[in-house]
């Protein structure tokens, strides 16, 4: 009964929480090492797996054992398995860092797709809006030409005097019929150059709802938006942002996988 109880015991508790806690520690670093190296090696993956899965779990039996048994140690075998250990801890971390900055790549080539192709939007609005500026500026002249022709046509008076020494004011009817035709000419331009406007303008509103739609539906750039702020706020290319993430990551990962194995 007394065993019973010193096994639900609270140090019975967290020894147990502590080889759980050491086990899943040391074997995700392990895991993330070795299909890291995997990837650096990609022409012998499954080689390089086996390979690594030893090494690593040599590096934790070489651990305990210098742990246990230092002090019987001889100097040459103790450096030896000491420098041995690591090494292959900083094998672990770089098979970390290649792991994740190899994932990080692959989002951050998606987002580059995303990026050019908004870009490439982003270049046809220009031109449309370029476009529309020009009609814009035609339209301008087109307004004033006709405000300058109506002017001319309500103007167009002619006086002379008769026989009798009356003043008699007419109008020139040829003047009237050149007059006429320039503005009738002028208003069906300004009809066509405002229809292409209109035209412009669905369009351009066409490709912003595009973009705001490629930008909102972009689960790539929502997974990495806070990297994205970070990025922002310290004035620092998110590719260094990210870098500094990852060496804090493996800084702790494995190191702290070996300080449990000899703390357990």
């Amino acid at each position: 009964m007394k065993k019973l109880i010193n096994i639900f015991s609270k140090r019975a508790g967290f020894g147990f929480l502590m080889v759980f806690s050491t086990l899943s520690l040391a074997g995700t670093a392990a895991y993330y090492s070795v299909f890291g190296l995997s990837s650096l090696f990609a022409g012998a993956k499954t080689e390089v797996i086996i390979m690594a899965s030893a090494l690593e779990l040599a590096k934790l039996v070489v651990a305990s054992y210098l742990h246990n048994h230092w002090s019987k140690l001889g100097l040459i075998l103790k450096s030896y398995l000491t420098l041995g250990v690591g090494i292959l801890m900083i094998i672990t971390s770089a098979g970390i860092y290649g792991f994740l900055t190899s994932a990080y790549q692959t989002t951050a080539d998606q987002l580059t797709i995303i990026d050019k192709q908004v870009l490439v939007v982003d270049m046809k609005r220009d031109r449309f809006s370029e476009q529309l500026g020009d009609y814009k500026l035609e339209k301008t002249q087109l307004n004033s030409n006709i405000s300058e022709l109506s002017k001319g046509l309500a103007n167009n008076k002619i006086q002379y005097t008769d026989t009798l020494g009356n003043v008699i004011t007419t109008t020139s009817s040829s003047t009237r019929r050149v007059l006429t035709s320039q503005l009738n000419d002028m208003k069906e331009e300004r009809n066509r150059v405002s229809i292409k406007m209109e035209t412009l303008t669905d369009s351009i509103t066409s490709l912003d709802l595009k973009v705001l739609d490629m930008e909102s539906n972009n689960e790539v750039a929502a997974e990495i938006g806070p990297l994205r702020y970070m990025s922002e706020i310290t004035n620092k290319p998110m590719a260094t942002i990210v870098n500094w993430f990852t060496l804090m990551i493996v800084c702790v990962f494995d190191p702290l996988a070996i300080a449990m194995v000899l703390a357990l």
